[in-house]
């Protein structure tokens, strides 16, 4: 495993330490390793829909093209995980509801119910 990867997983850097614990993929579980992409996806979103920015319309992130990818590869991962994400499920969903609600305020001209981004995998968000 790369370095890159570790740092991921443990969310720092080895630094040479070799007393440092580094989790091997193999050891971590897969509703941690789903949940961490969702959450990765779900902070993209809210980036390219300049939600990290005091004034979203005027955000220098702001990407409504990009957003509407990572928001329907975060759909079709949630959808296809749910059934094992457990506990995690629920809020997993509401995060990704808001997102696309979010992007459906963004939008200069909004997207009918149903054809939104990640739509086809959770149905309609109003």
């Amino acid at each position: 495993m790369t370095q890159n990867s570790d740092d991921a997983l443990t969310g720092g850097t080895d630094n040479g330490d070799q007393n440092t614990e580094v989790r091997e993929l193999a050891e971590v579980p897969a509703v941690e390793v789903i949940s961490r992409a969702a959450v990765m996806l779900m902070s993209s979103a809210a980036e390219k829909l300049g939600l990290s920015d005091p004034d979203p319309e005027s955000s220098p992130h702001l990407d409504l093209d990009e957003a509407r990818r990572v928001i329907t590869a975060l759909a079709g991962l949630v959808t296809a995980s749910v059934e094992y994400l457990g506990p995690h499920a629920g809020p997993i969903r509401e995060g990704l509801q808001a997102l696309q609600r979010a992007f459906r305020e963004a939008s200069s001209h909004p997207d009918e119910p149903g054809k939104g981004p990640g739509e086809k995998y959770t149905g309609p968000v109003y």
